[in-house]
C-alpha cells in the first residue's frame, strides 16, 4: 500500500505523510485539546524531535490503511461524539488527499483536560 508504479516512475506514500494529514484533521475537530503519545517512550521522543504526527500510528496491510489516534479532549464534551467526529474527519481528509480508501480509524481517548476559567 502507498506504492504505485506509473509509466513515468514510482510513487510511494510514507506512513509519516498520512500521519501528518491526519494530525491536521484531528486538530480542527471540535472538542479535541491535543494529541497524546502512545506510551512514555514515544512521549520522550516526540519532545526531543517535535514530530507533528505524535499520537498517530499509520499501518499499511495490503490495500488497507489503518490509523490509530490518541487524543485528549475537553472535559464536558460528549466523549463518544468527539471520537466519532475525529474518526470521520480523519477518514475524509486522508481519503480526499490521497485518493485511497481508509480501512479503519481507531480513536483512543487518553485523557480529559479542564479548561481554566479566565
Amino acid at each position: 500500500m502507498g506504492d504505485e508504479t506509473t509509466t513515468l516512475g514510482g510513487i510511494h506514500i510514507s506512513p509519516t505523510a498520512v500521519a501528518t494529514i491526519a494530525y491536521h484533521a484531528v486538530l480542527e475537530s471540535y472538542g479535541v485539546v491535543g494529541l497524546a503519545p502512545k506510551n512514555l517512550a514515544d512521549g520522550i521522543v516526540s519532545t526531543i524531535t517535535r514530530e507533528p504526527s505524535r499520537g498517530i500510528t499509520v499501518r499499511y496491510k495490503g490495500d488497507d490503511i489503518d490509523i490509530d489516534i490518541n487524543i485528549i479532549i475537553e472535559f464536558g464534551t460528549r466523549v463518544n461524539s468527539v471520537a466519532q467526529s475525529v474518526a470521520n474527519t480523519v477518514r475524509f481528509h486522508v481519503e480526499k488527499a490521497l485518493g485511497l480508501r481508509v480501512n479503519s480509524v481507531n480513536v483512543h481517548v487518553t485523557g480529559l483536560r479542564i479548561s481554566s476559567a479566565s
